[in-house]
């Protein structure tokens, strides 16, 4: 289960805007992918040196930069001081625990968010951070790690799909967006999955390892949380700033893209409530069989307590004890002893408590 914030310790006492990157490190090299396209054309490559991006700046197609495996932070120092990105902005990027959000630096608009992907192999999802630099004619984006989801994105490009082709870079700042959110619903629905094994467990034969599973998911569904809790304030943030380098025709996009976030942590916050109500269900199943099994040792009990006394009355050490010459006294005495016992069980019967 990853940590609800990374270490920080390798930035203790540096000056802000220090390059340090925090995050999981990688033996990758950084590879720098770059599309530039409009309605008519279309051009794919890869950069050899970070300060190439300088001549994508103001090209008059729209780049796409992507860059992903951030463990050296010359890359970034690189790319940002070919563009002139402010240092507290490279320290950001190379934040992998930033927290959400979007600052506006005038010549580009800065959006950090987080990326949530759910392998096959993983018992649980990953997180990843997501920094898009959006300027007048280009869209850089920052990946941790290298491999994302983005590959539908990159064939409509290609084939010149849908509008993308033909709309800015601003457009492209919301595709990017859009995927990421969607992938939301996505880890959501495969949580909702184990949810609802959980509750089949509870309510058919809850044992140790479904208090466990319920711990689990409620530490991811908090993780998660957390990840998608700011991006409404940071969408509703990119709404709502007057800047030319979002367009007119992109806000409707973006309220779209608020309206999902706003599902996701709707549906985040149901699953909270519900787990919480699993775990009552399982705590009051597990105290009902507990009192079940306390009962049924009372009854036993109560059934063998007269039974005890009369082998006690009997079993004194006294000369002259009460039947102990007689015959049949010993058939007499367990004979008495059992129908007590069936009487006992009886009343209990009749009372319900068996």
């Amino acid at each position: 289960m990853a940590r609800m914030l990374k270490g920080r310790s390798a930035r203790l006492g540096m000056p802000p805007g220090s390059l340090v990157y925090v995050g999981e490190r990688s033996p990758r090299r950084p590879r720098i992918t770059v599309m530039d396209y409009d309605a008519s054309r279309f051009d794919e490559t890869v950069l050899a040196e970070p300060r190439e991006c300088a001549g994508r700046r103001d090209t008059a197609a729209v780049t796409w930069i992507n860059v992903d495996a951030l463990a050296y932070p010359g890359t970034v120092e690189e790319i940002g001081t070919a563009l002139g990105f402010h240092p507290l902005m490279q320290e950001d990027i190379l934040n992998s625990d930033q927290r959400t959000k979007t600052e506006d630096h005038g010549e580009h608009v800065f959006v950090a968010l987080k990326m949530l992907s759910w392998p096959d192999a993983r018992e649980t999802f990953e997180i990843e951070q997501l920094s898009l630099v959006l300027g007048q004619r280009y869209v850089i984006s920052f990946q941790e790690r290298a491999g994302d989801f983005f590959d539908p994105l990159r064939d409509r490009i290609r084939q010149n799909a849908g509008r993308i082709r033909r709309l800015g870079p601003d457009y492209l700042a919301y595709c990017l967006l859009d995927v990421t959110i969607d992938h939301y619903f996505i880890v959501l629905e495969r949580l909702g999955e184990r949810i609802e094994a959980v509750e089949d467990a509870v309510m058919t034969r809850p044992r140790v390892e479904t208090l466990h599973d319920i711990h689990a998911l409620k530490r991811q569904l908090l993780l998660m949380r957390k990840s998608v809790w700011p991006a409404r304030e940071m969408i509703g943030s990119l709404r709502n700033r007057h800047t030319p380098l979002v367009s007119p025709a992109v806000q409707p996009f973006l309220r779209d893209l608020q309206d999902h976030v706003e599902q996701v942590i709707e549906g985040v916050a149901t699953y909270q409530a519900l787990l919480t109500d699993t775990l009552a269900t399982y705590l009051s199943s597990q105290s009902n069989r507990t009192n079940t099994i306390m009962k049924v040792l009372a009854v036993f009990s109560a059934v063998f307590m007269p039974l005890t006394f009369v082998t006690g009355v009997f079993g004194m050490n006294f000369r002259r004890v009460p039947l102990i010459d007689w015959e049949w006294g010993f058939v007499a005495t367990v004979g008495s002893m059992a129908l007590l016992g069936a009487l006992l069980a009886a009343f209990f019967i009749q009372k319900r408590w068996l």
